[in-house]
């Protein structure tokens, strides 16, 4: 079994070199909604460290690994954990009509979502993600001190949330507790920090901000991720990566 999933997340790896080259300015946000307390959510922490390792020329996904509270029970509580993330998933339930909160949960572009483990829905939401270009324009800089600029361009009638998005890629837990007691699970891609800035306003959004490591991240497997969300749950009309500077990496 666990070498036909192996073979399952290459399909979908590779499949990728096939989506049109637009997809590079069209960055496709990917959100999972996982627990280290849940017994069904190593696969799908699985399958976000293999596109994170495996993401091929061409393609420009965000990884966003959002780890609830409420799996927090039986002996074991989550250290990536955070009542932020779970109600964005409740602000998502709501926008896209689902019974309730669960895990592991995949939203794509803030409007597609399914079972986070589910090989098949990924690749099959991934190409119709492909196919649909995002309104808003997102241009990210560093300057000095570890400071984003940050530059969003829009049609002038757009109102919306603008997001500051911190992961951490390579991060390693071995479960003492709780339904996964036992296991040692991989992660990557764990949001270690998510901010509202603003809102776009008039078509446009401007500002710089502090993004400095906290103490216990490694700057190496840092990067940061600006999403412009329509609403609390809404679809992400725009988006864009950026990794951290080798000068801040090379820090003590």
């Amino acid at each position: 079994m666990k070498k036909a999933f192996h073979v399952l997340i290459a399909s979908v790896v590779f499949g990728l070199c096939f989506f049109p080259r637009a997809w590079a300015q069209t960055p496709v946000v990917v959100e999972l909604f996982t627990s280290e307390g849940c017994s069904s959510c190593p696969p799908a922490d699985a399958l976000l460290v293999q596109l994170s390792q495996k993401t091929p020329p061409g393609v420009d996904l965000i990884l966003l690994g959002e780890h609830v509270d409420y799996w927090n029970h039986d002996g074991w509580s989550d250290r990536f954990s955070s009542s932020q993330f779970s109600q964005r998933q409740s602000d998502y339930e709501e926008h896209l009509h689902v019974a309730g909160p669960y895990t592991p949960q995949m939203v794509i572009d803030g409007h597609l979502q399914f079972v986070g483990n589910d090989v098949a829905a990924l690749q099959h939401n991934l190409e119709l993600a492909a196919t649909q270009p995002k309104i808003a324009q997102v241009s990210l800089q560093w300057e000095a001190g570890d400071h984003l600029k940050i530059a969003v361009q829009a049609p002038e009638k757009t109102h919306a949330h603008v997001f500051l998005a911190v992961t951490e890629d390579g991060l390693t837990t071995a479960i003492a507790g709780g339904e996964n007691s036992g296991r040692t699970l991989q992660h990557a891609a764990v949001v270690r920090e998510l901010r509202e800035l603003g809102s776009v306003k008039d078509g446009s959004f401007e500002k710089t901000v502090e993004a400095a490591p906290h103490s216990g991240w490694n700057a190496a497997n840092l990067k940061v991720a600006v999403l412009i969300q329509d609403g609390d749950g809404g679809p992400i009309i725009g988006a864009a990566p950026l990794h951290y500077p080798p000068s801040t990496a090379a820090a003590p």
